[in-house]
Order: structure tokens, then C-alpha cells, then sequence
């Protein structure tokens, strides 16, 4: 349990100190989890991150607290959260005092700049990740195609997405079609 305790604290910790733009921008690190220590499965994650954007809170912080209880209960959902927060509240402090110095810097916006592109990536990524180890039926490809296509038709709140998506899921399951 210790070394578990450990790694947990190690691992959000560092996603905490690399996830530069989000809460979204933590999927990455947590997917890499799965394969790296097997804490959670792909499917549980999908749950964590639905149900992190449902619950009120910043989205990365939700995903901390639920995959630290998954992991170790009350204490992992406690120490995954801290852990998570320690390198913002550091790193909000040392940029308020330095962005004002150095907000027009070459170098400065080069790299914010660049920050941009590579969390898409990291991003598409994982929801590429995600399409691939969880859609596994035609009612889930035809339910994505479409809402991938009327999210771009329409241009809604995301959340709009999810609630049609559970309401369509719910009737599925219960005239009896599964989606796994």
C-alpha cells in the first residue's frame, strides 16, 4: 500500500507540474496510467471524465479526486487531489510576479504559443485512445458520428451533448441494446 501511496502522489504530482491548459489536459496522463500501473480501466476512466464534467469543480481536480479513490479509497482521492493542486498554486504565484515582467517577450510567447498545438495533439490522442478501446458497437459508432457532427453543426454547450448522449444510452439499455 505504501509504494501504491507513493506512486500516486508521484504520478499526480507530475501530472499536476505537466498539464499546461486544463483540466482536459490531464486525459492524457491519466490514460497513461492504465498501462502504466493498472489502477483503472479505460472504461472507468470514460466514467471518471463524464462524470468530472457533470460534477461542479474544475475537470482535472474531479479526475484526481475520482482516480485517487478508485485507486486507494478516501486517503488516494485526498493525496491525488493535493498532489494535482501543489504545482499550480506554485506555479500560479511564481508567474503572477514574472508574466508582468516578461509579457512581451519573445521567448515567452513562443512558448505559450506552442503550448497550444501540443495539447490538441495530446488531446485528439486520447480521444482517438478512448473511440478505439471503448466503441465496440454500431449503436455507439452511429451515436458518436452524430453527435460529432451535430456538435459542429450546432456549436452548444458540451454538456447539452452529454445529457442527449445518457438519455440515448439509458433508452438503449432499456429496450435491451448494449453498447459494450
Amino acid at each position: 500500500m505504501l509504494n501504491t501511496l507513493f506512486y500516486l502522489i508521484y504520478e499526480f504530482f507530475k501530472i499536476g507540474f505537466f498539464s499546461v491548459g486544463g483540466g482536459y489536459a490531464t486525459m492524457p496522463f491519466l490514460y497513461q496510467l492504465i498501462h502504466d500501473y493498472g489502477w483503472y480501466t479505460t472504461d472507468e476512466l470514460t466514467n471518471m471524465i463524464a462524470i468530472s464534467m457533470i460534477t461542479p469543480g474544475p475537470v482535472g481536480v474531479n479526475m484526481a479526486t475520482f482516480a485517487g479513490f478508485k485507486t486507494l479509497g478516501i486517503i488516494g482521492s485526498v493525496l491525488a487531489t493535493i498532489a494535482l493542486i501543489i504545482p499550480s498554486f506554485f506555479f500560479v504565484i511564481l508567474i503572477s510576479k514574472l508574466l508582468y515582467k516578461f509579457n512581451e517577450n519573445f521567448w515567452v510567447k513562443s512558448v505559450l504559443y506552442s503550448l497550444k498545438p501540443a495539447g490538441c495533439g495530446l488531446l485528439t490522442a486520447v480521444g482517438l485512445g478512448f473511440i478505439r478501446d471503448n466503441i465496440k458497437c454500431f449503436p455507439a459508432v452511429c451515436l458518436l458520428l452524430f453527435l460529432f457532427i451535430i456538435s459542429f453543426k450546432f456549436k452548444k454547450n458540451p454538456l447539452y451533448y452529454f445529457l442527449f448522449a445518457a438519455i440515448i444510452g439509458i433508452l438503449l439499455q432499456i429496450i435491451g441494446i448494449k453498447f459494450v
